[in-house]
């Protein structure tokens, strides 16, 4: 593929990593996240036009903290450091960062900011405005060389500078949308730092990865797991451009999908030229869930099971070779790797088995954000029902069950689901809404209906706003909708007599419930 110029992120355990990623990428300079371990020859072979430090949990004193190679300054690559990574930078190149003495170099949340604009991260900025702080460490002494080009009334040293080998560094977060003009820092450190080209766009990406699949297929023949979902929508249109008919496309409908959902897929794709097989697993994934209820195992189950089930289609359609996923940059981070902690197994990440009866696993949109694939969906002139379809996980309604599975359930879930979701399109409010869904949760208890006492299920709307899925906040649906999603569920869904709404963001919660 075509070697675009490249932003290094080195993760010391921020919550914002991905974040920092998206927002570089949004000014069309390609851009991965790697562990701060990640060998000194690795990065100088990788030649990034700039390196970017995230935040962290730690202070950079502590003998166990984590740090990178001080001979990342001596390869002559411009460095911004963002809070743990500005301290790092400073403790690295000889400066002294200790704990905050008293509450006024301790700084949290909003916090207005003054900044020098002369110095090139500052290009075009106003002299003040407010940005997003979390640190509790002080840099009592700045490295030599360095200039201080950003203060607060309480910290003078909140932005840090040596222009002439290109360091920078901030106490604050310029990558959230907190930060007032955090984008236009970031892209000054791209464009007027490290000389940016603007080289990544997803009509780029299309026909690189299109060349990229076809010299790596050849002849041979393709299997491509089909959600129905953006995702794998994506991923069947470009593999469709890619290989033609060496693709069949396998729609397992393992009866965790919402109410009619199956149908409507295979209508969707129906009307496309692709080879198209619906495969009918839904006992086979229950007997295999039966009695489960840990998360996690729920998804490692599901995953092993979705690629069983493709290795027996590809044994009806003859050799395959290939086997395409829609696995995503967030469900690779999410189901962990190396340091970074598992918030959950993605069943096509985290949850394949050991051996997969496959030459390869060929994930085009591995590196692509959600807005991203989006898109190249686009690019790839998908409908645009399809493109912005609302996410919905491969495990389905398995995770949206709390607790141990059963076809009684998931009907009960699949009904009460349904209503939430008609009523929120007779309100007119799907657009206002990245994701909304229900989930039944493992609780019961006391109700009346009629005269009669009843002991029953809890169900849980979730609706959030995101622009990435990396963070999201709670969406307010008005009360008189709620209410008519709860008057319909409760009378005309058996088994649930309590609706509750979740208020919770993510983080610290995720949009899913497991």
């Amino acid at each position: 593929m075509q070697k675009h110029q490249l932003v290094l992120v080195l993760d010391f355990g921020g919550q914002y990593n991905q974040l920092i990623a998206r927002r570089v990428r949004e000014h069309n300079v390609y851009c991965e996240v790697k562990s701060y371990k990640t060998p000194i020859e690795e990065i100088r072979a990788l030649a990034p036009i700039g390196i970017i430090f995230t935040g962290g949990p730690n202070s950079v004193y502590e003998a166990d903290s984590p740090r990178c190679s001080k001979e990342i300054f001596g390869l002559g690559i411009p460095v911004l450091g963002i809070c743990y990574g500005c301290q790092l930078m400073a403790q690295l190149l000889g400066g002294e960062v200790t704990a905050a003495q008293d509450d006024s170099a301790r700084e949290y949340g909003k916090t207005q900011t003054y900044y020098s604009t002369g110095c090139k991260l500052f290009k075009g900025l106003p002299q003040e405005g407010i940005s997003w702080m979390s640190h509790s460490d002080y840099m009592a002494r700045v490295p030599e060389g360095f200039a201080l080009v950003g203060h607060t009334a309480m910290c003078p040293n909140v932005a840090i500078a040596d222009e002439g080998r290109g360091f920078y560094g901030v106490q604050f977060h310029p990558e959230v949308n907190h930060t007032e003009n955090g984008a236009l820092m970031l892209k000054n450190f791209l464009y007027e730092i490290c000389n940016a080209k603007g080289d990544w766009t997803m009509e780029d990406y299309k026909n690189t990865s299109i060349q990229a699949i076809r010299e790596k297929v050849g002849d041979g023949k393709v299997l491509l797991a089909l959600s129905g979902g953006v995702d794998s929508s994506v991923a069947a249109a470009l593999l469709a451009e890619a290989v033609g008919n060496q693709l069949t496309c396998v729609f397992v409908d393992h009866g965790l999908m919402r109410k009619d959902e199956g149908d409507e897929v295979e209508a969707a794709f129906s009307k496309w030229e692709i080879n198209f097989v619906r495969v009918d697993a839904e006992k086979r994934f229950l007997d295999k869930l039966a009695g489960v209820s840990e998360p996690e195992a729920k998804r490692k189950i599901i995953g092993e099971e979705f690629i069983r089930v493709f290795e027996d289609e590809a044994q009806k359609i003859g050799k395959v070779d290939y086997l395409v996923q829609g696995t995503i940059y967030p469900d690779v981070i999410e189901s962990g790797a190396g340091d970074a902690a598992v918030i959950k197994s993605h069943h096509n990440v985290g949850g394949l088995p050991d051996y997969v009866d496959f030459k390869e696993i060929i994930e085009p949109l591995r590196l692509l954000f959600k807005d991203e694939v989006r898109q190249l969906g686009r690019e790839l002139d998908l409908p645009e029902y399809l493109v912005m379809r609302q996410p919905f996980p491969g495990p389905g309604l398995a995770i949206r069950v709390i607790g141990d599975i059963t076809k009684e359930k998931l009907d009960v879930l699949r009904e009460a689901d349904f209503i939430f979701r008609d009523e929120i399109a007779k309100a007119g409010l799907g657009a206002t809404m990245n994701q909304y869904f229900a989930v039944l949760t493992n609780m019961r208890s006391v109700g009346v209906m009629g005269d009669g006492r009843t002991y029953d299920y809890t169900l849980a709307l979730r609706g959030v706003t995101t622009t990435d899925f990396m963070t999201a906040d709670w969406a307010r649906i008005p009360y008189d909708v709620l209410d008519r999603i709860s008057v319909r569920i409760v009378n005309e869904v058996g088994h649930i007599n309590r609706i509750v709404y979740d208020i919770t963001s993510k983080p610290p919660a995720t949009i899913e419930w497991e």
